[in-house]
This record gives structure tokens, sequence and C-alpha cells, in this order.
């Protein structure tokens, strides 16, 4: 397993300077976002990190989150932009693009007795998925559909929501990121979820129960990294969260250091 920072969170005046703490501290990957990075800069990510001595582990977010909107122009530009984000992925060795398909409640009507708005919008997500696995494919990562939790999305909150739609697809480069900080929410035991969805999930976002940094609160990460080893998980572990204290650059450490000890810990039990 591997620790990857979002570029946001790492300390520095630069891109340089982010990318040389993340080296100088052991991160082994760099999560850069869509509010780094739009569709159309994506040569300037590749160029600022042409010479990084920490590369790229994923891209989080979209330029615009229009998947399931009744709206077609809508959601062929998140789609067009989703594209390009994966095809960015396959070029810089990326794992893949972490997609939460729609934030806030349904779009589409509810077309019951026929179809609830629910069932339509998993319907077409499932279709969707499988044009942009296959950019995926080509590009050689992932799509990574991401569950939230309740009082973001109403779709995708359990990691086995997210493993419906994988299965439905049945794509080899459609999978699921795990959040710790939505499964403490969400999941009545997140041990037992990530063990659940098992070969499903391709990457992983750290946040403690605070939504500040791992180690600042109650969820057990020896447990969550012991569930990871077990279903022989060896991809990102990304900080996506704050950073607690006046100091963040020492909070940082100090949390990096945590989640090391934590995953030895799970490696010894």
């Amino acid at each position: 397993m591997k620790l990857a920072v979002q570029l946001g969170l790492l300390p520095g005046a630069t891109v340089a300077d982010k990318q040389q703490w993340a080296a100088d501290h052991g991160v082994e990957g760099i999560e850069i976002s869509a509010w780094n990075y739009k569709p159309e800069e994506l040569g300037r990510a590749k160029d600022d990190f042409a010479s990084s001595p920490v590369p790229i582990s994923s891209v989080c977010g979209n330029s615009s989150f229009d998947f399931l909107d009744p709206d077609p122009a809508k959601r062929r530009a998140s789609m067009d932009a989703c594209k390009a984000y994966l095809r960015f992925c396959g070029e810089v060795g990326a794992a893949g693009q972490i997609v939460p398909p729609i934030f806030g409640g349904p779009r589409i009507n509810d077309l019951s007795p026929y179809l609830d708005a629910i069932t339509l919008e998993k319907n077409l997500l499932v279709e969707l998925v499988k044009e942009l696995g296959d950019v995926a494919a080509a590009a050689g990562c992932w799509l990574l559909l991401e569950p939230l939790n309740r009082y973001e999305q109403h779709l995708l909150r359990r990691q086995a929501d997210g493993v419906e739609i994988c299965e439905r697809a049945q794509h080899a480069h459609v999978m699921i990121l795990a959040d710790f900080f939505h499964m403490h929410i969400e999941e009545t035991n997140t041990p037992d979820a990530i063990r659940a969805a098992g070969r499903w999930i391709r990457h992983f976002h750290l946040a403690d129960n605070t939504r500040q940094e791992p180690g600042t609160g109650d969820i057990d990460y020896v447990a969550g990294m012991k569930a990871c080893l077990d279903i022989g998980f060896g991809g990102y572990l990304a900080y996506e969260c704050g950073v607690s204290g006046d100091d963040k650059a020492v909070s940082l450490a100090k949390s990096l250091d945590y989640m090391r000890d934590c995953i030895a810990r799970a490696r010894a039990l």
C-alpha cells in the first residue's frame, strides 16, 4: 500500500515545493484534482509534473457532475471532460479518475409506475460507465466511482451501491474508491464493508471522522488497514481531508507517521 496526498494539502508555495516536501516525507503519490487543472489545462499539469520526484497517483473529481442530468448536452459535457481526465491518467501513469456521478438529489423525474427516479439513474449510470470504461481501458487506468455520504449524495452512499453499478456494468476498468470518512457515516462496520467490496476497490481516500487528517478522530485505522490487507489491496491511500493545527506541515507529517504505524501494526495481526 502506498500513501498519497492531495496537491492542495501539501506544504509549499509552488507545485515544485509541494512535490519536494512530499518526496522528503516519504509520500509515494500526489493526487491532483479537477480544481487544480481544468480539462484544457492538463498540458500544464504534465509540465508541472514532468520532473517531479513523486508521481501523480490519481485525479479527483471532474469539471462538472452532470452525468445524470436530464439535459443531454450537460451529460455530454461531463462525459467529455471525464474522458479527457482518463486519457491524461493513462499518459502520466496515474491509477485513474475519481468520480462521484452526482451531488444532491435526483434530477431525473420519477416516472412511476414505469420506473422510479433511482432506477432510472442507475440504469443510465450503468450505460455511461461502460462508455467511460472503454476510454479508461484504452488509457490503461480505472474509472473510480466514489460513494459519498447521505449529506452529499443520494445515489451511491454505501460501498455496496458502488459495487452494484460495477457488477452490472461488468467492465474491467470500472471500479470504486472507498473513502474512510464517508464509510464512517454510512457503513455499520467499515472493515467489513471493505472486505465485502473486495476486488472492486482500487483506491482509498483517507480522512478521520473529523474530516481532518488520520489520527485526529476515532476511526480505527489499524482495523481498516487490516481489511485492506485482507482484500490484497496494494494501491494508493490518498489523503483527502483538512489538516489541523497552526503548523500544517507538522500535523501532516505526524499523520503520515501515524498511518505508517497503523499499516505496520495491521501487518503484524
